[in-house]
């Protein structure tokens, strides 16, 4: 009974896979809101380096990863695939459940897989100091890592409400030199407007993205990093899934469900892209994004031209979107709190190459613990929404009588974590629907915008 399926070190994938090499149609540009045409690289050029601006346009199938970053790569992958024998026999299910576990790395998640790459190309740059947001705070520790690795000075705009509940994660970017404080802070003109009117303000992805950039564009040598969403960082992100191919083609296995949870959609596209690709040319096999129905971005957000951040200072771009203005409830412990999907996620969806289903935050702790329980990795709020997913389709096998084998990208881990599952197992956490008549509100400003097609 093999539980661990290793590579060896000479085995981590040396190319990013780029999926828009196989996209059946091309992907929508993102639009200047002013003019509402597509925009220009050197439109993105006070934000990013060229050379992300580069892969982010690009449509070449493979780009080599550099030496540089594969020698901090091996800090921690390649990353083990492991079968989930205990979740199996509680379930009783005939499915055979496998999980690549990206709890692994040294900020406990998939995060730095791009975070690593994306300071190694600002630094050969010139690039001194980046700025980024972070929602749960797994973003900004891996930037900060990754910041330490190569020597580049680090603020991180952490949502309010994660600051508060996370206290750790700021002790981690600390740890490894990184400047946290709390948005919306009073250190930008978009932040000072939030903050003067509530001190409190429980913060969202949106305003913290628009602190963060407009730090980098009026600060000297200084870039905005983002974590999820945009082209390169998904692109950054299938080193997961090609080593899962690798694992379980040494097994002789073929996953008939893979499953990833999806905020921005970075470690669902990690893990599904490179078998979203053998979905494309024919293979038979489900994939499934999976988010809370607090934030049901690609479950229940219109297909729209929407802006990533608050302040309406990026690009338009085409994406599943809840509106910009979106403000999460105070009530969910974890990310998955973005207002709009990866536009690459999003085409996929549109294109019926993926689907998505939306779970309550109590149904998600539950599945969490459930995994504690029986394979004994406490995982990440984020994750634990990936997990119920999962005992769905092993349920639905059980009820079939068919042999399934489901593949999961176990994104993090929880242990920083643990405030919240003391919230659920005291019965202090509760479920949230975000009603549809607040998403029609939310996005209906969006309509005088080109639909993107």
């Amino acid at each position: 009974m093999e539980k661990k399926i290793l590579l060896n070190e000479r085995d981590i994938p040396r190319a990013w896979y780029n999926i828009q090499a196989d996209l059946q149609t091309p992907l929508p540009p993102p639009l200047n809101p002013e003019t509402g045409e597509p925009i220009t690289p050197d439109m993105l050029s006070q934000i990013f380096p060229m050379n992300i601006i580069e892969q982010e346009a690009s449509v070449e199938r493979w780009i080599d990863i550099p030496d540089e970053i594969i020698e901090k790569l091996l800090i921690w992958r390649p990353t083990p695939l492991c079968r989930a024998y205990g979740l199996e026999r509680h379930l009783g299910t005939p499915a055979k459940i496998y999980y690549k576990n990206e709890g692994v790395s040294p900020p406990g998640s998939h995060k730095p897989n791009t975070a690593v790459a994306q300071v190694y190309y600002n630094k050969i740059s010139g690039t001194k100091r980046l700025t980024t947001e972070t929602g749960a705070g797994q973003w900004g520790s891996a930037l900060s890592f990754a910041c330490n690795l190569f020597g580049l000075e680090l603020k991180v705009y952490m949502v309010r409400v994660s600051y508060n509940q996370k206290p750790y994660r700021k002790i981690m970017m600390e740890t490894w030199g990184g400047k946290c404080v709390p948005s919306p802070s009073p250190d930008t003109n978009t932040g000072k407007g939030f903050y003067e009117k509530n001190p409190e303000h429980p913060g969202s992805l949106g305003i913290a993205i628009s602190e963060a950039i407009e730090d980098a564009v009026t600060s000297k040598d200084t870039k905005y990093s983002l974590g999820s969403v945009l082209n390169h960082v998904m692109l950054h992100q299938t080193v997961i899934g090609l080593e899962a191919e690798k694992q379980l083609a040494s097994v002789n296995e073929y996953p008939d469900v893979v499953i990833g949870c999806a905020g921005g959609g970075s470690n669902f596209a990690g893990l599904s892209f490179p078998f979203i690709r053998d979905k494309i040319y024919g293979k038979n096999i489900k994939i499934i994004a999976s988010e809370p129905t607090s934030c049901p971005t690609l479950t229940k957000g219109p297909y729209i031209y929407d802006f990533a951040d608050t302040a309406k200072m990026t690009p338009l771009l085409p994406m599943h979107s809840i509106g910009h203005g979106f403000v999460p409830a105070p009530i969910h412990a974890g990310g998955l709190r973005y207002h709009g999907m990866s536009p690459i996620v999003s085409k996929l969806l549109i294109d019926g190459l993926i689907e998505a289903r939306a779970y309550t935050q109590l149904e998600t702790f539950s599945a969490g613990i459930l995994f504690a329980r029986t394979e004994g990795f406490i995982p990440a709020p984020e994750t634990t929404h990936a997990i119920a997913c999962v005992i769905e389709e092993a349920k639905r096998a059980k009820e079939e009588g068919k042999e399934k084998t489901i593949l999961m990208n176990w994104s993090g881990h929880g242990i920083i974590d643990l405030p919240s599952y003391d919230a659920f197992l005291s019965g202090m956490l509760g479920d949230y629907v975000l009603p549809d008549e607040e998403i029609a509100r939310l996005v209906k400003d969006l309509e005088k915008y080109p639909k993107p097609r």
